[in-house]
């Protein structure tokens, strides 16, 4: 039980590798909010978790509109009375655009998503954090955070600003009880392709380059094994790292 009575959020947890890191959350004894802008998704995740003996519940949450991050926090005090760790998992792929084609729509919406939610969400913990003198953040990035061959150009500058993120906010709060994390996971078999449309074929060939150097697709339970590392004390002494989960593949 290395996460025993801790009180976890975890966005986009109705699927892919969020389901499988609040799954073995609440397996590690944390309480679990499972929050999802797939309330259904949520709410089934959420089922399964209390009928194996764990304690969770479902939000739903656009993490794109703040009045719903406010409500998602609101509602896990109301629930728990604390908040020890945030798990920013939910995010969206873009086309394969190069800087080129990208249209202002596309961006935006791929940095609301994946960028301004993710600083949100960790501006509500971080002051609860101050309040409780302790907390923990981890960011679920991407080796787009941390390469240029992985995605579009839209989708890798937001991991990537989600990567300076999490080192600035380790380095701010280093000193106030607060650590802050990043995994950055290679190709794993989830279902956020079904959220890319209007495919560059410039930029998917492109990308081709990189992604044929994968040395294999990951499965979600090897991302949450590192998420519970990440929130756990067993890490108390990593504080601002991007650790890549991905077979090797940023090494090629």
């Amino acid at each position: 039980m290395r996460l025993k009575d801790k009180v976890a959020i975890v966005t986009g947890a109705a699927s892919g590798m969020g389901k499988s890191i609040a799954e073995l959350y609440a397996k590690e004894g944390a309480k679990v909010v499972v929050s999802d802008y797939n309330y259904d998704g949520a709410k089934a995740v959420v089922e399964a978790i209390n009928n194996d003996g764990g304690n969770a519940i479902a939000n739903r949450t656009n993490v794109a509109e703040l009045k719903d991050l406010e409500q998602l926090f609101q509602e896990t005090k109301e629930a728990f009375g604390k908040l020890d760790i945030l798990v920013n998992n939910a995010g969206i792929m873009d086309g394969m655009e190069p800087v080129g084609e990208i249209s202002d729509e596309r961006w935006d919406h791929v940095f609301a998503v994946n960028t301004t939610g993710v600083m949100r969400a960790m501006r509500i913990a971080t002051n609860i954090f101050l309040e409780q003198g302790h907390g923990v953040i981890v960011n679920n990035i991407s080796a787009g955070g941390l390469r240029g061959a992985r995605a579009g150009a839209a989708y890798t500058a937001s991991k990537h600003a989600v990567t300076g993120l999490t080192k600035n906010t380790a380095y701010m709060y280093a000193q106030s009880g607060i650590r802050c994390n990043g995994i950055a996971p290679g190709g794993v078999e989830t279902n956020i392709g079904t959220s890319m449309t209007n495919v560059s074929e410039f930029g998917a060939g492109r990308q081709s380059t990189g992604i044929g150097t994968m040395p294999r697709a990951g499965k979600p339970i090897e991302i949450a094994q590192l998420a519970v590392f990440l929130g756990s004390d067993e890490s108390s002494f990593i504080n601002g790292q991007v650790i890549a989960a991905d077979a090797g593949w940023i090494a090629y």
